[in-house]
């Protein structure tokens, strides 16, 4: 039998990971698909062909809709990343009756939708599995092998870059910029780090994760965002203390009002297996109401984990090449005419446990006065932990966690606290999830 022949958009770290990855290991990748599977047809503007196995076998060109466009082209495989053009060459790709594999998150996360729609219409498949934590193979382990769950929530570490600058932050003591530089200099983090330190790149992945894992159309822009930038090497250390760490973590649970959909700094029990997620790694748990909470590891981006999932789906389509399009795994896991309208719920309507740190005049009664605003919105202290002050000094720094409350009530809270004369500049609030419910 012939082999199945793909166009690849992108010769860079993951599209020449991806070309490696199928020419290295072709024998096997025949056996479990069924078929021989050769990139004929690939299109970059710049590439290091001394890195790229298997270019002689391959048409190289500058324009990527001349890959789209090939007739004997089956599979395209989009990984030039953004939102345009690869847009318009996903949708020319389905047009043309060709099915796709993409690692783009910001393209699934803002245009799934009308993508998905698309493909179902033409009866060809998008996969897209290496969008979401890299080689961690998260999308079918949602789809597929937790099908027959109700899943409760997920929460997931999803960005290694983030995650690299907290680990540094707590092991070596070290200040946020210096760290981020770093993580520039090995190319952790690009020249503009806004994606990655803002939580922009962890929200597209979570809103993949709750579209598949609840049923839901793909809502980007109503996934609560918040980034690492305001977190301090002290609120690293005191979180220490109070035996938590802190995770850029992205959050979806079903709750009876709706859907949360968040990303923020949170702090996790330092015993969760989550917790202990260092450097660039990622994590992902799940919990569903039968098989309980489950955690997925492993590399989260790099050229070759990244190729390990893009060439996954491949195969995934290769095998599927004859089956009847109704019959094939749906892209957000439910029929396309099931997907539910589950509102999706606004942070002042999530619950969660806070850790708080403000500096306070070093006065009587400071304390009383604080505690009885929180009394006034029912919410409840956990641990206090308050620095001495230094010799000469006026203020000192107070440490509270909460137990959980309603987003609402501790920003109605925090509004007063703040308006105090006694505390001096604003609150810092990080959240915290237990993950164990």
């Amino acid at each position: 039998m012939e082999p199945v022949k793909v166009g690849l958009l992108g010769l860079g770290t993951v599209g020449g990971g991806t070309a490696n990855v199928l020419a290295r290991n072709a024998e096997e990748i025949a056996r479990r698909a069924g078929r021989g599977i050769r990139i004929t047809h690939a299109a970059a503007r710049e590439y290091d062909p001394s890195r790229i196995l298997g270019l002689d076998q391959m048409k190289v060109t500058d324009d990527a809709f001349e890959v789209v466009n090939d007739p004997e082209v089956e599979i395209v495989i989009e990984l030039i990343g953004g939102y345009s053009p690869a847009k318009e060459l996903v949708l020319q790709a389905i047009a043309n009756g060709k099915h796709v594999v993409t690692a783009n998150k910001a393209l699934i996360a803002l245009h799934g939708n009308e993508i998905f729609a698309a493909a179902q219409a033409r009866g060809v498949t998008v996969a897209f599995e290496a969008a979401v934590a890299g080689g961690i193979p998260i999308i079918k382990a949602l789809r597929e092998g937790l099908s027959a769950n109700r899943i409760q929530w997920a929460a997931g570490i999803i960005n290694g870059t983030g995650n690299f600058i907290l680990t540094e932050m707590r092991n070596k003591g070290r200040d946020f910029d210096d760290v981020l530089a770093e993580a520039q200099a090995l190319g952790y983090a690009e020249a503009d780090p806004t994606f990655d330190v803002e939580g922009i790149d962890a929200a597209h992945k979570l809103t993949i994760l709750a579209s598949i894992a609840f049923g839901i159309p793909l809502q980007f822009d109503k996934t609560y965002t918040e980034g690492i930038t305001r977190i301090e090497q002290q609120d690293v250390t005191y979180a220490n203390e109070l035996g938590y760490r802190i995770k850029h973590l992205g959050v979806t649970r079903k709750t009876e009002k709706g859907v949360e959909m968040r990303v923020h700094p949170t702090l996790i029990p330092e015993r969760c297996l989550i917790a202990n997620v260092d450097g660039v790694m990622n994590a992902v748990m799940v919990k569903g109401d039968a098989v309980g909470p489950t955690l997925y590891y492993g590399a989260g981006a790099g050229a070759e984990p990244t190729a390990s999932a893009v060439v996954a789906d491949v195969i995934d389509v290769v095998r599927a090449l004859t089956s009847d399009p109704e019959n094939r795994v749906p892209h957000l896991a439910f029929q396309a005419d099931e997907l539910s309208d589950l509102p999706i719920l606004g942070m002042e309507d999530v619950v969660t446990a806070c850790y708080l740190r403000m500096q306070v005049a070093d006065k009587p009664g400071v304390m009383a006065t604080i505690a009885g605003i929180f009394a006034d919105f029912d919410i409840s202290i956990e641990a206090i932990k308050q620095k001495e002050p230094g010799e000469g000094e006026t203020e000192v720094t107070l440490i509270m966690l909460t137990h959980r409350v309603l987003e609402r009530k501790m920003n109605q809270a925090l509004e007063r606290i703040e308006a105090l004369e006694t505390v001096h500049g604003p609150v810092m609030r990080i959240r915290a999830e237990a993950l164990a419910s």
